[in-house]
């Protein structure tokens, strides 16, 4: 469900593929808002892209859902 769109604040290139890339300005779309350990990490896409990226580098401009659904998340994928 996509919950909310922003604008990035600042340039991010993520440690591996797990995470998506983006430029100061960019809209990204944000999926999923992680819990738990990961907590300062949210899931959405920029363009066709998809992963991980911090909260803290977007600038929230749009809510399309309020609607919050906590399920179990394991982001220790390993990337080839």
């Amino acid at each position: 469900v996509l919950m909310c769109r922003g604008k990035a604040t600042q340039d991010f290139k993520g440690p591996d593929c797990r995470f998506v890339n983006f430029k100061k300005g960019e809209a990204v779309y944000v999926y999923y808002k992680l819990i738990g350990k990961s907590t300062e990490l949210w899931a959405g896409s920029v363009g066709s892209d998809f992963g991980y990226f911090p909260k803290d580098l977007l600038e929230i401009n749009h809510n399309y859902s309020n609607e919050e659904l906590e399920l179990p998340t394991d982001v220790s994928l390993i990337c080839y």
